[in-house]
């Protein structure tokens, strides 16, 4: 493999001239880096069950109603949003020195710990609810935010190891998003499922702490699986086939040994693509996490659905989620590819069908009355359907931006526009002081509206799917005047 040095001594692989590959050796069907997948798809499902099963079981800890056996434990809580948002107190601050630390000393060993501390912290729920109350589940909630906040970068490092480019889309999607089908599976599956199980657990004799030791339980058991069956790379792999690891090697072979050291600070903040890439972030985590964290008690309050219904009607808008992901996902994929539109423009489309079509749901959520459920399902289903096509709109625009830096440009953003995450529980706390009130429910609603509306006129205004130049620049100057072939392997 050629070499080529800088003149800041930075090294980077270029693509091999004299690789010979037998292309009639054939691979097993079920390869080593399915394994690898698979153990990442269970991650993230086990993952999103530690995030969003509260959502649910908070309306089951403060109702003595929600379970048939009495001496399940009930709380009389007012900050629920505190308890709600707490997770992101933590979140925002590990995701650039995640990425970082995750290349340079391999993703596996943070993985584990990451999933290791969550899990020990949600079998700690039950007891720390009991002894500490609020304040106990606020502090707990922020060390899982903190500890899951490396979870998303070390993923997308491990991925980028072990899945070839020719199967991107399809492995890249199952674990957790491929470069084109980004965050369609595992995510929504583990959301869908983590509310079912939390309406289902909660309503049973067992009660709600049920739930966090099973998936205390599982995050555990996961850790065990990784620890001996997990692994950085195929070359650290000790039984893959030499035509596996062969094939993997040979499809990332334009994979830099090592990155420019020096981020163009500087530029990046003054850059107004990527303000307007941050400003849309926000508003979707706003709408996407107002929707996530209220549902269950929308739900429970304003349309007296008992908590078992109130958990399948809760999941039912993140099943259609799912599926709109691979339509919407499809659809930009082929008006761009013909070159219906420029990539620019496709962006702005999905990211305005994406977050227009949930703010004008839910203004109609807001003037619809309880006496009307069918409408309100239907509504809800809408508004986090269609949310979905984001995933073909602004989150892939970090890589049209700077595909040389995405992973650091992706944890800035996402990092700190989940500050909206934060505020949107908080908020509806402050707004919703009757919560079976459903006028104060329509102004939670007409907000989330507006917010989601205003990041989009930004986006579109001053949202661009050009490289930028200072990206060009990170790679550029390479001794000899040759230019790093090379771009950061992002899903």
């Amino acid at each position: 493999m050629g070499k080529v040095e800088n003149s800041q001594k930075h090294m980077y692989y270029m693509p091999m001239q004299n690789v010979n590959i037998e292309t009639s050796i054939k691979l097993p069907l079920i390869g080593i880096r399915h394994w690898q997948v698979l153990l990442l798809f269970i991650m993230i499902v086990t993952a999103f069950g530690f995030n969003v099963s509260l959502s649910v079981t908070i309306v089951a800890m403060t109702d003595p109603k929600a379970s048939p056996n009495k001496n399940v434990p009930t709380y009389n809580w007012k900050q629920k949003g505190s308890i709600l948002s707490s997770f992101f107190w933590g979140y925002i601050w590990p995701q650039i020195l995640a990425g970082y630390v995750a290349n340079r000393f391999g993703a596996k060993w943070f993985l584990i710990a990451s999933m290791f501390c969550n899990s020990i912290l949600t079998l700690f729920i039950p007891l720390t609810a009991a002894r500490f109350g609020s304040i106990g589940m606020c502090f707990n909630r922020t060390l899982q935010g903190f500890s899951q906040g490396f979870l998303f970068p070390s993923l997308t490092n491990q991925l980028s190891k072990w899945v070839p480019k020719e199967e991107r889309s399809r492995l890249g999607a199952f674990a957790f998003g491929g470069k084109k089908f980004r965050n369609i599976l595992a995510g929504p599956f583990g959301t869908v499922i983590s509310m079912l199980l939390s309406g289902i657990i909660s309503a049973s004799w067992y009660g709600w702490p049920l739930l966090f030791y099973l998936y205390g339980a599982l995050g555990l058991i996961w850790c065990i699986l990784f620890i001996f069956f997990g692994y950085n790379c195929p070359a650290d792999h000790p039984s893959i086939s030499s035509a596996e690891k062969c094939y993997i090697e040979k499809s990332l072979e334009q994979k830099p040994l090592n990155r420019p050291k020096k981020v163009p600070w500087g530029a990046i903040f003054t850059c107004p693509p990527v303000w307007a890439l941050f400003t849309i972030q926000l508003g979707y985590h706003y709408i996407f996490w107002t929707l996530l964290s209220q549902i269950p008690s929308y739900m429970d309050h304003v349309m007296n659905f008992n908590i078992k219904s109130n958990s399948a009607l809760s999941s039912l808008p993140y099943l259609t989620a799912w599926i709109l992901s691979f339509v919407f996902s499809i659809l930009s994929d082929t008006i761009i590819n013909k070159k219906l539109v420029t990539v620019q423009t496709g962006r702005k489309i999905f990211t305005s069908i994406g977050l227009l079509v949930p703010a004008l749901a839910l203004v109609a959520l807001g003037l619809t009355t309880p006496e009307q459920p069918i409408q309100v399902i239907a509504l809800l289903i809408v508004a986090v359907g269609v949310i979905s096509a984001n995933m073909s709109g602004w989150s892939l625009n970090h890589m049209d931006l700077a595909p040389n830096l995405a992973g650091t440009l992706m944890g800035l953003t996402n990092g700190f526009s989940h500050l909206s995450a934060i505020l949107a529980p908080l908020i509806v706390q402050y707004l919703v002081t009757e919560e079976s009130n459903p006028q104060q429910w329509k102004i939670v609603f007409f907000l989330a509206s507006a917010v989601a509306t205003f990041a989009v006129v930004i986006y579109d205004i001053f949202g661009s799917g050009k490289q930028q130049k200072w990206d060009l620049e990170a790679v550029t100057n390479i001794k000899d005047g040759a230019t790093a072939l090379t771009k950061e392997t992002q899903f």
